[in-house]
């Protein structure tokens, strides 16, 4: 399957041919023009991914090429081909907005198909980031759970399948993942659908307070019992019933909810009737439910009765593709709360967006949406307006001391200690947003890449930790 097109525009056949051997070996589809005119009139008449220029093409040059690409709003990514003598230009022509720079000749082809790899996956973004601010574009949204992956999909359709089931469900997934969101979707497309669908969570009541919760109570069954209370078993009658964090539930608990599966029965705390409901009952957690069977923590009866149907939620940073459709439901819902005409999110945002692992899951990502749609003063979300942990792991780390540290410090000694702090801060930073790429991160500060190196290595900074699926 073709990742996507790249252009090759160089004068020299034996460096032009021997790029597309290796482009159509990573599947790219790739074509050839031997001058800057003929660069143009391909990039008119067709849609590129990429385009790979010489910079010193005769007549028509390289940084022309780039030029035609940004005057004429193309979003092919460009990048360039030079020999060392022009290096400076070619860190210009990045600044100027080329994607990166090769030095000729290549002496390692690798570092070249990872160069396009990358550009490539940028104008894959850019793509998406295009599509999700049209007002009109594809929302995939289903009940509201919002996702375009596969394994999102899978899901979707599995909850379409049990709609007319009414059979109980176990839905896994860490903290953060949409439980409740799922949970609520099942229903909706249940026959239990216009019935009650009611929500508790088992880990934050006490055992006392959750059983009078779910099965209700007598009057005088305890102190302050002043009623007699229905529980949200008894109301739920006809509809649905989800039990968030089943695993922190008591053995005895876990008997009398067994009860209710089996016989649909209850009775009130302090009761003597038994009262029969028909509940359809979801559960979920975040812990290894059979493990917890095996270690005698949860009844394995009540395992299998609740494991009929199971749905395993991904974390987010196993959907990462879902990431930029979320980010933009999550930019419309806050937008319009808050009252701001907020409708973009850049570029490097988003790559931050998607390059980061987020242990927080959905919920993470849209507190951080939310952050950033209070914080920005214009209708784009930057990377300036992202959380720090979003933009390099060492940004707010300080091990060097903090200014209360460094009172007891020489003048000298102070200056360089806050020095290094900002070195490493600043350019890890840069390196984050660079996606690792030291031309693309020295080009934005504005420095040399030779001397920017000498810097990173200096401050003790490994580029691998920024670079993507590292």
């Amino acid at each position: 399957m073709e990742k996507g097109s790249v252009l090759i525009v160089d004068d020299e056949e034996s460096i032009a041919h021997a790029l597309e051997k290796g482009l159509k070996r990573e599947d790219f589809l790739s074509f050839v023009a031997t001058s800057g005119v003929e660069a143009t009139h391909l990039l008119t008449k067709r849609e590129v991914d990429v385009a790979i220029v010489d910079l010193n093409l005769p007549g028509f040059s390289g940084l022309q090429v780039l030029q035609y690409v940004q005057s004429n709003r193309l979003l092919t990514e460009v990048i360039l081909m030079t020999g060392k003598a022009t290096i400076e230009t070619a860190v210009s022509a990045v600044k100027m907005g080329a994607y990166d720079y090769l030095t000729k000749p290549f002496e390692d082809f690798d570092r070249v198909l990872a160069t396009v790899h990358k550009a490539w996956e940028k104008r894959q973004l850019l793509k998406k980031v295009q599509e999700l601010e049209k007002k009109d574009g594809p929302r995939d949204s289903f009940h509201g759970i919002v996702g375009r992956s596969s394994k999102m999909q899978e899901l979707f359709r599995l909850i379409e399948n049990v709609g007319s089931s009414d059979s109980n469900v176990l839905v896994l997934g860490e903290s953060g993942t949409g439980k409740e969101l799922f949970a609520r979707a099942i229903h909706e497309t249940s026959l239990r659908a216009g019935r009650p669908f009611v929500v508790i969570n088992c880990s934050a009541l006490s055992e006392n307070l959750l059983e009078s919760e779910l099965f209700g109570h007598k009057k005088g069954s305890f102190t302050g019992a002043v009623n007699d209370k229905k529980g949200l078993f008894e109301e739920a009658n006809g509809g649905t019933v989800f039990l968030d964090e089943i695993g922190e539930v008591s053995p005895m608990m876990q008997v009398k909810l067994l009860r209710i599966l089996q016989d649909g029965e209850l009775r009130q705390v302090g009761g003597v009737e038994t009262k029969h409901v028909d509940v359809r009952l979801i559960a979920a957690t975040n812990r290894d439910l059979y493990q917890c069977v095996k270690e005698g923590k949860f009844r394995e009866d009540l395992y299998y009765r609740l494991n009929v149907i199971c749905f395993s939620l991904p974390p987010l940073r196993d959907r990462i593709e879902d990431a930029p459709v979320l980010a933009y439901a999550f930019l419309n819902r806050y937008s319009e709360k808050l009252g701001k005409k907020v409708s973009r999110i850049s570029v490097d945002a988003m790559q931050s967006l998607q390059e980061y692992r987020w242990l927080g899951n959905v919920r993470e990502l849209e507190n951080v949406i939310e952050r950033a749609v209070v914080l920005t003063k214009t209708d784009v979300i930057t990377a300036r307006e992202l959380p720090p942990n979003l933009l390099g792991q060492l940004f707010y780390r300080t091990e060097e001391g903090t200014d209360i540290d460094m009172i007891h410090l020489s003048y000298q000694e102070a200056k360089e200690r806050a020095v290094a702090v900002f070195n490493k801060t600043y350019l890890s930073t840069l390196l984050q947003q660079a996606a690792g790429n030291i031309s693309i991160a020295s080009a934005r500060a504005g420095m040399d890449r030779s001397n920017f190196k000498k810097i990173i290595k200096k401050s003790g900074i490994d580029t691998n930790l920024f670079k993507k699926g590292t």
